[in-house]
């Protein structure tokens, strides 16, 4: 911690990124931080390969966040967040290998140890939770934008609370920042509150795709670019929709390939999965070349979709 201190003291251009497809722990990671080193009078470029998803939106500081890399820069330190790999933030790391220093604060078991100077902990409920601790070191003040963002990276990140990960530092840390002026039913009815009908629309497709595995212990749950067209919507639509497949009855892994591009032959797609904390997910998505955590981990593949079915229910035999 003192070494990734000293490092942003002494840096005075930062950039800061997260993975691509962001959810609620990425961007409150990635807008806290911001927030915290302009505060300490850091110039500071926060970036995000995709669109940051309309739930999010009402976040203190976002329109901040570039979805370019700027032609030139001279940044001294990047700040990568919530990614297992650096990999994860997209196009931009072969630039950002370039940069002086790299700093890699993250909460995920298969962490790949990447940069100068890290902040892992896999104990975290979240990567905010991270960001928390440090600002807190560099005697940040917690305003109301800084403090709404960590509390909604570490609800969306723990389920509201109810996921494995949920730690005694979840409920300390966001109580601390309802003190701050976060108000908990704003943030919960941005976040949860309302959808747009192409995404009801939508889960209603996801849910007639739900396939069962033959023993019963797996479910695959199948998102196209042709719903997303038909329905109006994208894949930051998506989130949260997997947890309806987890939550059958005697599965024990929910599988949910979503298409990302759709080419003739091989197409690309991510396959996200969800345990009822009985299979190490993440030792799935790594034998996959992906990762995660013990409940919840993911992995990128290009194949067909009838091929890719066919291996993520070969996975339901080993359970």
């Amino acid at each position: 911690m003192e070494t990734v201190i000293d490092r942003l003291t002494k840096s005075q251009s930062v950039f800061l990124a997260t993975h691509v497809n962001p959810d609620g722990d990425a961007i409150g990671s990635l807008i806290s931080l911001g927030l915290g080193l302009q505060q300490c009078g850091k110039r500071v470029y926060t970036y995000n390969e995709s669109p940051i998803p309309a739930v999010y939106r009402f976040l203190p500081g976002v329109r901040s966040v570039k979805q370019t890399m700027p032609p030139t820069y001279d940044w001294d330190t990047a700040v990568i967040l919530d990614c297992g790999d650096i990999e994860r933030i997209g196009t931009a790391a072969e630039s950002v290998r370039g940069l002086p220093q790299i700093i890699n604060i993250d909460h995920h078991v298969t962490n790949t140890a990447f940069g100068q100077y890290r902040l892992v902990d896999s104990e975290a409920s979240s990567s905010v939770e991270i960001v928390y601790r440090l600002l807190k070191r560099m005697n940040v003040a917690f305003d109301k934008a800084i403090a709404t963002a960590i509390y909604t990276g570490i609800l969306t990140d723990t389920g509201s609370f109810r996921f494995a990960n949920t730690n005694s530092a979840a409920y300390a840390i966001c109580s601390e920042m309802v003190q701050c002026g976060v108000d908990p039913y704003t943030v919960a009815q941005h976040v949860y509150g309302t959808y747009s009908l192409g995404r009801i629309k939508l889960l209603n497709m996801a849910l007639d795709s739900i396939e069962i595995s033959a023993n019963g212990k797996l479910s695959l749950m199948t998102l196209t670019q042709e719903m997303f067209a038909e329905t109006d919507t994208n894949p930051e639509d998506v989130d949260g929709m997997i947890n309806y497949a987890k939550r059958i009855e005697d599965v024990r892994v929910a599988a949910l390939i979503l298409e990302n591009s759709s080419s003739v032959a091989q197409k690309r797609f991510h396959v996200s999965l969800r345990s009822d904390g009985t299979v190490d997910v993440a030792e799935i998505a790594a034998s996959f070349g992906g990762g995660g955590h013990y409940n919840a981990a993911g992995f990128g593949v290009e194949s067909s979709l009838k091929t890719l079915k066919k291996t993520i229910n070969s996975i339901a035999e080993k359970l």
